[in-house]
């Protein structure tokens, strides 16, 4: 088994100035400070800015982003109108990098409006993950094709179907959309109707008698942080070696469009790190007053399960949010034998019940949120493509906040006494899926 790196050092690497992007280019010291300043005044405690971000900037490389406008989508209904409204839109270009994407009502909907684009003049880019396509019958994507989109699959299962060494085992997980350069959509949510009940344009998807709802998490972003995940995406599509890209307005001029401050932080198993799980252990580990996750798949490693203790430790209000149920029965049995662990440390856990919950968000402080792909588990750290965006301030934190209150609400307690007198099925299941957890 591999282990992930060993961060400790880069948690330990002195602080350096912090840098911040806008739409006219980088800011300069005394315009970031102005941003730093706004920050620190719109929290109770801005001892999260101070211990973190510049260690956060030295992981990670890119700078933090200003001038932005983002926008929490809650559940596949809202996400997906949004999404079709912005194709529909667009005038120069669509990227669409997703890991799943069915071909059911909502796969055949984004189907047709993006070779509706197409076929009006504008150029759409898809990347899809071969895994998590694998159930979608080729002509699908050969209908695609036909209409002009350029169809790009992430490590083909077939080797013979390669264009560069042959990884089976690392996945695309990233699910991303970004219109005309200027518009991005981006978090948890794959194309697909499970998450079903819903209007999305002139289709009704009603749930099937004895299905349970899907709860997930997106974005909308707008402003100059779109450029960042733009570079992410075409770095994906050359590494994976796609048909050059159509010349195109990939990076129209930014415009300044809101006064959110946004990081883009991707990772990939091709890189000698993972800046997401870098990043994440670093704001835990500097956390002061609260951690708040809600995660589907929870399957932590020891640095991650010791950055959790050690801030419960110091008092740090630290609560999960984890699945009662789940579409993958091994992560979900893994994770839930580390709650005996967790709870004697002082951990709070919540299982959100009545849906089936995929989102991946983090909350510190109120003041520093997570919202993207990333799963807590060793297959997100280590094999997949994964993306995150980083939101700044307590504005956003404050809507954070609320939906994780809501969740809460929702969820049922797990205590350490209650959760000691499970039965010996539970715990084989346990003892069994930690065998596999390194390649969940």
């Amino acid at each position: 088994m591999r282990p992930l790196k060993n961060y400790s050092d880069e948690l330990a690497r002195p602080k350096t100035a912090l840098k911040f992007v806008g739409a006219q280019g980088a800011l300069s010291a005394a315009q970031s400070e102005v941003i730093l300043n706004r920050l620190k005044a719109m929290s109770t405690n801005n001892r999260i800015f101070n211990y973190h971000l510049a260690q956060e900037e030295a992981i990670v490389g890119t700078a933090l982003t200003v001038g932005n406008q983002v926008q929490l989508l809650q559940n596949g209904p809202a996400a997906y109108e949004a999404m079709l409204t912005a194709i529909r839109g667009a005038n120069d270009h669509i990227n669409l990098e997703t890991f799943i994407l069915d071909d059911d009502a909502i796969g055949q909907a984004f189907a047709q409006a993006l070779i509706n684009k197409q076929l009006d003049g504008v150029q759409v880019n898809l990347i899809h993950d071969s895994v998590g396509t694998l159930h979608t019958p080729r002509v699908f994507f050969e209908r695609l094709k036909e209409a002009g989109v350029n169809v790009l699959e992430f490590n083909p299962i077939n080797p013979f179907k390669a264009k560069k060494r042959w990884t089976l085992n690392q996945r695309d997980h990233r699910k991303l959309l970004i219109v005309d350069g200027q518009i991005a959509f981006l978090g948890g949510i794959n194309i697909s109707s499970v998450y079903s009940e819903g209007s999305i344009g002139k289709i009704w998807l009603p749930r099937k008698k004895g299905s349970i709802e899907w709860r997930d998490t997106d974005l909308q972003l707008m402003g100059p942080i779109v450029a960042e995940f733009q570079k992410l995406f075409i770095a994906t599509w050359e590494r994976q070696k796609g048909y050059p890209l159509t010349n195109k307005a990939y990076f129209p001029a930014p415009t300044a469009l809101g006064d959110q401050v946004i990081r883009a932080i991707g990772s990939s198993p091709d890189a000698p790190q993972s800046f997401i799980y870098a990043t994440l252990l670093s704001v835990i580990s500097h956390a002061q007053e609260s951690i708040y996750i809600t995660n589907a798949y929870f399957a932590p490693d020891p640095p991650l399960l010791k950055a959790l203790e050690t801030a419960a430790r110091r008092g740090v209000d630290v609560t999960l949010i984890l699945p009662s149920a789940s579409n993958h029965s091994l992560v979900f049995h893994t994770g839930r034998s580390y709650y005996t662990r967790l709870l004697r440390r002082g951990v709070n856990i919540y299982q959100r019940q009545g849906v089936i919950l995929h989102s991946k968000t983090t909350l510190i402080d109120g003041v520093w949120a997570s919202v993207g792909s990333t799963n807590m588990d060793w297959r997100s750290f280590v094999h997949n493509q994964e993306l995150n965006a980083v939101v700044l301030g307590a504005e956003f934190g404050s809507q954070v906040q609320a939906m994780f209150n809501k969740d809460l609400l929702a969820s049922e307690r797990i205590t350490l006494d209650r959760w000691q007198r499970r039965g010996l099925g539970l715990r084989f299941k346990e003892w069994f899926s930690r065998l596999w957890e390194y390649w969940l």
